[in-house]
């Protein structure tokens, strides 16, 4: 069996087939284990696909779910050796310092498809957040086995969640400097291909789409050229549908539009279309014909450009907005827009429904103002006055 073998974790929605003659060849202790559980699963593979199918969980969600369930089953057989069934707590604290740091054999920057002998299950490092998540799937599958009675015990209830630095405001933004700087690197970039040159106006318009409107990554994937239109009296807007279907309008700015209709005209299309057309408003640089990307594909084109744009302060020796912009994502976009406005004296109910936030305390993370000012006077003060001792 090769290294990181292929595990079935496709949702189980009904009953699994056969079980009745599957138990004939397990062990008599896990027949009886079985035959107390209200699962017909006998396999950890099968209990998770269970457990994925069990949730009403969307398409991304399932897609995460295997993730981490796939990296936690392949440890399982080829570090722990062991199944399910044979984990004690020693072992899931084990697994959730082996994700903060994995060997390098577990270790890819190219994300091969699971079916490929060259796939890896980390790209790298798990940050805290990341490991939080993983964690939280590895306790929801050992929660549900233990449930169903496939386990009769759970030892990941007496593992502690990932600890998290606490902070009441958000500090994962950029300055107006750094956005200019990264449109000026977008900007420059040469293309000499039509495909590089549908690439540069693309990314451009997605850089501007984010910063502009606070929008969330999908919220912009998935929608429609026919999303960003005008009713008419001079103001465009953009729908969006945000978390739990909800729909938002968003103020569309002059630079954006004008970002936009570049970008359709350099994939040979009008500058303005109609609020029925459902071609996707992000579409592939390669593609001969209109495709969308997916969400990865964006966040990886803007992070490209983050990098781009770190490069360009490093050769201007602005070494603090190089390192801000090498950490940069696509959120860190959301975030810049919320501050900036905030800081600003946009009133933060206004943030908030252009936001998408359930509660206008998660708009107030983004005033960073009072602070700001209190330094600089601090500072100035300081400056002003020679310290005595």
């Amino acid at each position: 069996m090769r290294k990181f073998e292929l595990i079935d974790l496709e949702p189980a929605t009904t009953s699994l087939p056969g079980e009745g003659e599957r138990r004939k060849g397990f062990p008599a202790n896990l027949r009886e284990i079985a035959d107390d559980a209200i699962t017909d699963a006998l396999t950890d593979s099968e209990i998770a696909r269970e457990f994925i199918g069990h949730g009403e969980l969307g398409p991304k969600s399932i897609a995460n779910t295997q993730k981490e369930l796939f990296r936690f089953l392949s440890w399982c057989r080829e570090e722990a050796k062991k199944t399910l069934r044979q984990l004690n707590v020693a072992d899931l604290n084990a697994y959730k310092e082996f994700i903060k740091d994995p060997p390098d054999e577990w270790i890819s920057s190219t994300k091969w498809p699971r079916t490929d002998p060259r796939y890896r299950p980390f790209s790298g490092k798990l940050s805290d957040a990341s490991r939080r998540q993983a964690m939280i799937a590895v306790k929801g599958l050992l929660a549900f086995a233990e449930q169903t009675g496939y386990l009769r015990r759970d030892p990941g209830a007496l593992v502690k969640n990932v600890k998290m630095p606490h902070t009441n405001r958000v500090t994962r933004y950029l300055s107006q400097y750094a956005i200019t700087l990264t449109l000026d690197t977008v900007g420059a970039r040469i293309a000499t291909t039509p495909a590089a040159l549908r690439r540069r106006a693309r990314d451009r318009f997605l850089l501007l789409a984010y910063a502009h409107t606070g929008a969330r990554l999908n919220e912009i994937v998935s929608a429609n050229m026919g999303a960003l239109y005008t009713e008419g009296n001079g103001r465009w807007w953009l729908d969006v549908m945000g978390k739990g279907g909800k729909p938002r309008r968003l103020p569309v700015p002059a630079e954006m539009l004008e970002a936009y209709r570049q970008y359709r005209q350099a994939y040979g299309l009008l500058p303005q279309t109609v609020r029925t057309d459902a071609m996707p408003l992000v579409l592939s640089s390669r593609s001969r014909v209109p495709a969308r990307i997916s969400d990865e594909a964006a966040s990886d084109a803007l992070k490209a450009l983050f990098a781009e744009a770190a490069r360009a302060a490093d050769a201007l020796g602005d070494a603090d907005t190089a390192a801000t912009l090498r950490q940069a994502s696509t959120h860190w976009l959301r975030h810049s827009m919320l501050t900036n406005h905030a800081n600003n004296g946009v009133q933060l109910k206004t943030l908030q429904e252009t936001a998408g936030h359930a509660s206008i305390a998660t708009t107030a993370a983004y005033l960073h103002k009072t602070d700001n000012e209190r330094h600089d006077e601090i500072l100035a003060s300081a400056n002003g006055k020679a310290i005595r001792t």
